[in-house]
């Protein structure tokens, strides 16, 4: 049952001046609840968007805590049963922040009730799963988004217009891992996030996910891998552990390029550390997440056909670079919940001039495709052999 709240939410009165808005439905409150809901109440001041989002309605499990999130974040009403949302005509906008095991159900849905659809990643607990979320979507004929949201770090968006620009020529390597000490504490209690039925898999869709996404929108498509897996701590207090703690893998893409990837939730002093590095025949490009605002750049000298001197660093601030119209003056930096703002904005001026979503938005066949990519990865580490990657087609 859908209960309001007294608050009328973002753009209560449906527009902004001239511009329209788009109801927004919301599954799930927490981490990314919360990220997402900052990026809908800071868009139509700071961004100009083509459609002003309007909070509608919040949907969560526990009433007490989702009425207390509605409330802070500013949605007008909440409920404890997501398909309320989907009989509201005043939601335009599905956004799927829900544990994985509702990414594709909740997805779908949205999509064939006439809602357009923004997910969390993964977009399911594996490629079948994901196969399914992104044909049924897709055939419902809505503007659909996997949120890989680092596509929209300004350095990230740069690093791609280097690549595409054949500053870097051919490309030879990337390697990519994201690292965090998140459970290492054994006394670390058992969440959904570290049952398979509900996650699909640990370090592997929880962070793993986003440096496959990055190396496929960077490099291009993973043909093969070998992988490993562990699982450090297989019981915790309230249940057994029957997801991946870290893996590490060799990839190899279509074009040639070859590659590491590893993610990890045992990597003691690493808060958040997304890295990766690419090298091609003409430089290199390397950048970390706890610098966001950096890229580090290195050109052959062209003119001496030898190397330059090493890495320099760009302040990634300035106005003709990705993003920074909607921002501050250079060296005035922007953080982590500003790449939400980039991604949703980008969606929304999809719905709005019916552009597509990709190459820059992450679909859900890109959302699919780095779930193959993780299967494989899970496949290998169980067999040991290297594991050929073949996608479905549409």
């Amino acid at each position: 049952m859908t209960r309001g709240i007294g608050f009328a939410g973002t753009d209560a009165s449906g527009s902004a001046g001239d511009v329209p808005s788009i109801g927004v439905g919301m599954l799930g409150y927490a981490f990314m609840g919360k990220a997402h809901s900052n990026a809908y109440r800071t868009i139509p001041y700071m961004t100009c968007p083509p459609l002003v989002p309007r909070l509608v309605s919040v949907a969560g499990r526990s009433e007490t805590k989702v009425a207390e999130a509605a409330k802070r974040y500013g949605f007008a009403a909440y409920s404890t049963d997501w398909r309320d949302l989907l009989g509201d005509d005043s939601v335009g906008l599905f956004d799927n922040c829900g544990p994985n095991s509702v990414h594709a159900e909740a997805s779908i849905a949205a999509a064939e009730s006439g809602k357009h659809v923004l997910c969390e990643k993964p977009l399911g607990r594996n490629a079948d799963e994901s196969y399914e979320a992104w044909q049924r979507v897709e055939k419902a004929r809505v503007k659909h988004m996997c949120a890989f949201n680092y596509r929209f770090v300004p350095a990230v968006r740069l690093a791609k217009e280097i690549i595409d620009a054949g500053e870097l020529g051919e490309i030879r390597h990337f390697r990519g891992r994201y690292l965090q000490e998140s459970i290492a504490d054994p006394d670390f209690p058992i969440t959904w996030r570290l049952q398979r039925e509900i996650a699909g898999s640990g370090a592997l869709g929880d962070l793993g996910a986003h440096i496959i996404d990055l190396g496929r929108y960077l490099v291009g498509e993973v043909s093969a891998v070998m992988a490993v897996t562990r699982t450090f701590i297989p019981e915790r207090p309230g249940g057994k552990v029957d997801v991946d703690d870290a893996f590490e893998a060799i990839v190899e893409f279509e074009g040639g390029a070859v590659g590491t990837l590893e993610a990890s939730r045992f990597c003691l002093g690493r808060k958040n550390a997304l890295a990766w590095e690419i090298n091609g025949s003409k430089g290199s490009i390397a950048f970390h997440l706890e610098r966001l605002n950096e890229l580090q750049v290195a050109l052959h000298d062209a003119d001496s056909k030898r190397a330059g001197d090493g890495f320099r660093t760009v302040l990634v601030s300035e106005a003709e670079h990705p993003f920074w119209e909607y921002w501050w003056p250079p060296g005035h930096m922007i953080g982590w919940e500003h790449t939400f703002i980039h991604e949703i904005h980008h969606l929304l001026t999809a719905i709005a001039e019916d552009r597509p979503v990709g190459p820059h938005g992450a679909t859900f066949e890109d959302g699919y495709r780095a779930a193959e990519v993780c299967d494989a990865i899970l496949r290998s580490a169980a067999t040991g052999s290297r594991e050929q990657i073949t996608y479905r087609g549409g």
